[in-house]
């Protein structure tokens, strides 16, 4: 083997380590910290290491795994019991604006969840501020925000955001037109179409047994 070949396998072997090393830190911050942003958790993940090379950056979908990996190892004793409480609060939620046709989303539905995450709702109305009211008429305080989710990769239409809180939970509404039942957003780990569930779906995943392997379910669950 030729000193360049040699060089060049030890360079690519280090590039792989830090995208582990970066991953792995970027896991460790969303857990402990709370940070929701893979592009943030990443970048701090590698300044806190002192690792420069963009190249080095993980991917969104490295970090997630991460992430699993990390309460595996480190939050199975709780991870679970904050996930399913999670689960359940959702379908109380999604009965609750079943006029809306709700779908969960995010981390909640990923299996990701931990004490720092909302329940995420995607809700559907022609009229923006029906989904308001309908809280506001049921005595519901919240605060509203935008958001902007990716419905192809140059397009970024905005959105309103409800956030409120529910048995000390947070809770945070999404409200898309009624078309957009159709087309999901793309997710932020991998650009494909994020997963959505309907109420039965949420269900059916909390009816399955814990032991059960969780992409089987929830791929059974949302087909």
């Amino acid at each position: 083997m030729s000193r360049g070949e040699h060089h060049r396998i030890h360079a690519h072997d280090r590039l792989q380590r830090n995208r582990v090393r970066i991953a792995q830190e970027a896991a460790r911050l969303m857990s402990e910290h709370g940070i929701r942003d893979f592009h943030h958790a990443k970048l701090k993940a590698a300044e806190r290491l002192g690792i420069l090379e963009t190249q080095a950056l993980p991917r969104n979908m490295e970090i997630e795994q991460a992430l699993r990996e990390h309460q595996r190892l480190f939050l199975a004793d709780s991870q679970p019991q904050l996930l399913r409480q999670r689960r359940e609060a959702a379908v109380e939620a999604m009965r609750f604006l079943a006029a809306f046709e709700p779908r969960l989303v995010g981390a909640v539905l990923e299996g990701t969840a931990d004490a720092h995450s909302a329940v995420c709702l995607h809700v559907f109305s022609d009229d923006p501020d029906a989904v308001a009211l309908y809280l506001h008429d049921h005595g519901v305080p919240f605060e509203t925000q935008n958001r902007r989710l990716r419905s192809s990769r140059d397009d970024q239409p905005e959105y309103p955001v409800l956030l409120f809180a529910a048995d000390e939970l947070p809770f945070d509404l999404t409200v898309l037109p009624r078309d957009a039942l159709r087309q999901a957003p793309l997710n932020r780990t991998d650009d494909r179409p994020m997963r959505r569930a309907t109420l039965a779906q949420v269900e059916i995943l909390l009816g399955e047994s814990s032991d059960e392997d969780f992409e089987q379910r929830l791929s059974a669950a949302l087909r």
